[in-house]
């Protein structure tokens, strides 16, 4: 099944990205900026274009990963992250007429978990979390090896727990560098790359907060593998050790031994993930 070509459809702020995966490779991919200001018809159109350049007759269905609100089973999104004019879209109904093939929706945390399961660090696991680390937190969770999106899609928004004055995101996200210190995440880690003492104690810092938001990922969905991705993935050599500092304090200790923790290695996870809920969706029509 995994030989079936599906194209993967990735939102960003001002950009959208397609790509035709097969196999576990994407064989053709295109990068567009769009017009995130637009009416909701002509933003629909560039995905309508996107699509026909990469679509050809192997393309056997569609995954599109959203920063929104989705009701999954109908494929609607809501408020879209970027694009005022993305209210409410069925954006499932839409694209199946048109192209006379089925599509997938979902949210982009749980597009990244679920990507990360079929083509990255969390094949082989039947339960895991993918966390995204960025203008967000964001997490996907996979149990018993297919995506959990819950009720209403928000299964997994950890970053909305509570947490010292505010909550797990307010601390954890790249805007937390230039409110906190007025200089971007991004300067820290090259900084810290260079051996920048300043820079190398706020990601231990950094990861002081983040190892109590994985005892509480712990204690609700009690995971084999946690994949951290988004921008702030890339710091993880320096916020590893004190990160795990905490998460050695979880009480059940047999849970922590067993557990892994990586960053996530896969450049195009975004399309991936998009394309792998087209995967989870057969798989658990055919285990039925």
């Amino acid at each position: 099944m995994l030989n079936n070509s599906v194209i993967g459809i990735s939102f960003g702020g001002k950009t959208l990205v397609a790509g035709k995966v097969k196999n576990g490779k994407i064989e053709k991919s295109i990068t567009r900026k769009i017009n995130n200001r637009a009416p909701e018809d002509e933003v629909l159109a560039e995905v309508f274009g996107i699509i026909n350049e990469v679509k050809d007759t192997e393309v056997a269905g569609i995954g599109i990963g959203v920063p929104s609100l989705v009701d999954v089973e109908k494929g609607i999104v809501y408020k879209v992250q970027n694009i005022p004019s993305w209210r409410e879209v069925h954006i499932k109904e839409i694209l199946e007429s048109h192209f006379n093939m089925k599509v997938y929706v979902n949210n982009d945390a749980n597009c990244f978990a679920i990507g990360e399961m079929y083509f990255g660090k969390a094949a082989g696991y039947n339960n895991s979390a993918g966390l995204i680390l960025g203008a967000g937190v964001g997490a996907g969770i996979i149990f018993q090896g297919h995506l959990y999106s819950g009720t209403n899609c928000g299964a997994g928004e950890f970053g909305e727990i509570p947490f010292r004055h505010f909550n797990y995101e307010y601390y954890l996200n790249d805007a937390y560098f230039e409110y906190k210190y007025g200089v971007s995440a991004n300067t820290f880690l090259n900084r810290a790359k260079k051996k920048d003492k300043i820079a190398l104690a706020i990601f231990e810092h950094y990861g002081t907060d983040l190892g109590y938001l994985i005892k509480t990922i712990l204690f609700t969905i009690d995971p084999e593998i946690i994949v951290i991705g988004g921008p702030l993935s890339g710091a993880f050599p320096y916020f590893e050790k004190s990160m795990w500092d905490v998460v050695k304090t979880f009480p059940y200790k047999h849970a922590v031994s067993k557990l892994k923790i990586v960053a996530s290695e896969q450049e195009d996870i975004a399309v991936l993930g998009a394309a792998a809920l087209y995967f989870d969706a057969h798989n658990q029509s055919m285990k039925k």
